[in-house]
């Protein structure tokens, strides 16, 4: 299925929830927020949010320094 990851379309497998989908990116699942279709998930709710067809995703990687 086709779904619109920072912007960019990207294929995926179907039936990934969120959590899935970060490990499907090669991406941690630490420091990280996502927003689905402008809404930011909280991330206890990852395990229980499916990905749809044509759903639009933002991964944001928080960076600390100093």
């Amino acid at each position: 299925m086709k779904v619109f990851i920072n912007g960019e379309t990207k294929e995926i497998p179907q039936e990934v929830n969120l959590t899935e989908l970060l490990k499907y990116l090669f991406l941690p699942d630490e420091r990280i927020a996502i927003e689905l279709n402008k809404v930011v998930v909280r991330k206890k709710d990852w395990e229980n949010i499916k990905i749809n067809d044509a759903d639009k995703i933002e991964i944001i990687h928080f960076v600390g320094g100093g």
